[in-house]
């Protein structure tokens, strides 16, 4: 099993995040990982992006070129994404900011509406999860079940009392596929 995901949004998504805590715990499950992430120099607005790939075997290049999956997440980033999807690949769209469909009609697309999903756990800031949750169980690359442990790590002991807002965030995207 190899997946190679493809990551788009604007900063201050979350898009950095989700990729890094995505290879993490892909590592605890014992999979290779590669994570190239790629932003703009804006702190907040510019464009951020993130390619990649959990394998069960090695992987040759961190590069991702022809995605398996993408993460749309601003209507910005629906053009490259669904201009570098593998034919018959996965667009996974945030239908709280997207709300124009993908012109290419061999993809499968996954609307999820990940701002409202995440404003009724409590605060919009986790979206990002929301749609980690979605990307779990849209490919099955990733279980998320050593997620909480991960966070435990991530996250500085300050931010602890938000674990349980992110694993209903990724709870909500689950059950939104």
């Amino acid at each position: 099993m190899t997946e190679k995901t493809f990551m788009a949004g604007f900063g201050g998504q979350g898009i950095i995040s989700l990729g890094m805590l995505w290879v993490y715990c892909a590592m605890k499950e014992g999979l290779e990982v590669t994570f190239f992430p790629f932003y703009g120099a804006e702190k907040r607005g510019g464009i951020a992006r993130a390619s990649v790939v959990v394998s069960d075997r090695e992987i040759a290049s961190p590069l991702v070129t022809s995605p398996d999956s993408s993460i749309v997440m601003n209507l910005d980033s629906l053009p490259l994404c669904e201009a570098i999807a593998k034919q018959g690949g996965t667009l996974i769209v945030n239908s709280s900011l997207v709300k124009v469909d993908p012109k290419r009609t061999d993809l499968r697309v996954i609307s999820v509406p990940c701002n409202e999903l995440a404003e009724e756990i409590g605060d919009a800031k986790f979206a990002n999860m929301v749609m980690m949750g979605a990307l779990s169980k849209a490919t099955g690359a990733v279980k998320l079940d050593k997620l909480e442990a991960v966070l435990k790590t991530f996250f500085p002991e300050s931010k602890h009392k938000f674990i349980p807002m992110n694993m209903k965030a990724i709870e909500a995207g689950r059950a939104a596929v």
